[in-house]
């Protein structure tokens, strides 16, 4: 496995491991855990970080001229790189508000 098939899957690793810290995060956070909480979507944002690194190396590679084959796997990728990033934006707000209602 090599070139976009790899980046993909990168992309759909992390992301995952990111989306997994995001819903315990907010498990915790409806437990009032929110310490806890932020320091789960703090590694959320540790995997983000390598999958935001994956894509920006794809965008760099076409940048540069280089012919970028899109598959149905890639856009899988990008679809959840970028709902998981919604995602923790939610869970923000929802740490927020449950904090607030404490």
């Amino acid at each position: 496995m090599e070139g976009m098939e790899l980046a993909s899957f990168q992309i759909i690793s992390s992301v995952g491991a990111a989306r997994s810290c995001i819903i315990e995060a907010m498990r915790l956070g409806r437990q009032r855990n929110f310490k806890e909480a932020y320091d789960k979507i703090d590694e959320a944002n540790e995997f983000l970080s390598q999958s935001h690194k994956n894509h920006v190396q794809l965008i760099q590679k076409e940048a540069d001229g280089s012919d970028v084959q899109i598959s149905i796997l890639f856009m899988h990728a990008e679809d959840q790189f970028m709902t998981t990033y919604t995602l923790r934006d939610v869970a923000y707000e929802m740490i927020a508000i449950w904090k607030e209602m404490k």
